[in-house]
């Protein structure tokens, strides 16, 4: 399995664990709330959910409304079929949000698991983003130094594009740094609110809380999957 067919298989899977749906809806969910999905079509996508059927994670329902099923059979065209997450689907989709190794960090892969963080625990959260600002770092500092090495042969346009891709990188590893410390600063009041007021079992509890994201509207999230960052 390629690594963007992993990232459709995991979209869809998140997708269905919210409310079962037809290919349709599967699509223009994927082009609209993921973005990275827009280039998709229905040929990718079919072959994914009969591939997600056959592991025992999707089942395949008939429409539920009858006149849909009568329409359709009035013009010659099948029923749509809905897509369901089964309970093993549900478990395989959990286990790929605990996930935090180097895949995770990926521009593609990371887009995919952010826009699944708030079924996501948060410590899974604060290791992927740690782990994306880390790989971002990386590759600054390797655009730094081959900048250093080649600004001389460069002309202004390009020296101009290499800089604009260096902003990128920097923009975005800005925005990751707010994340990081809304993630600690809402564990630490967490813990401190808990302390006061519940027992050691409630104080253990990290999963599924949302109250990581920055609370100003100065900061907007840059687009991992952006060329210019690679």
């Amino acid at each position: 399995m390629s690594r963007r067919s992993g990232i459709l298989e995991f979209a869809v899977l998140g997708l269905l664990r919210e409310a079962p749906m037809h290919g349709y809806e599967l699509r223009k969910r994927l082009n609209t709330s993921l973005g990275i999905f827009r280039a998709f079509s229905y040929g990718t996508l079919y072959p994914c959910l009969k591939t997600l059927v056959a592991n025992g994670w999707l089942a395949e329902e008939p429409g539920s409304a009858p006149e849909d099923a009568l329409a359709a059979s009035l013009a010659g065209r099948r029923a749509k079929i809905v897509y369901r997450l089964t309970a093993e689907g549900k478990e395989h989709f959990e286990e790929l949000l605990s996930h935090t190794g180097p895949d995770s960090w990926e521009d593609e892969h990371f887009a995919a698991r952010f826009a699944f963080f708030g079924q996501t625990e948060r410590e899974v959260r604060m290791r992927v983003l740690e782990g994306r600002r880390s790989r971002l770092e990386e590759r600054l500092e390797k655009m730094r130094a081959s900048l250093a090495r080649t600004r001389e042969r460069l002309d202004d346009y390009t020296l101009e594009l290499q800089r604009h891709g260096m902003e990128s990188v920097e923009r975005e590893v800005r925005w990751l740094n707010e994340l990081i410390e809304s993630e600690r600063a809402g564990r630490d009041q967490r813990r401190s609110g808990s302390e006061a007021s519940a027992g050691p079992a409630e104080q253990d509890k990290t999963s599924g809380e949302t109250g990581g994201l920055p609370r100003h509207g100065g900061s907007t999230r840059p687009d991992p999957s952006d060329d210019t960052t690679k």
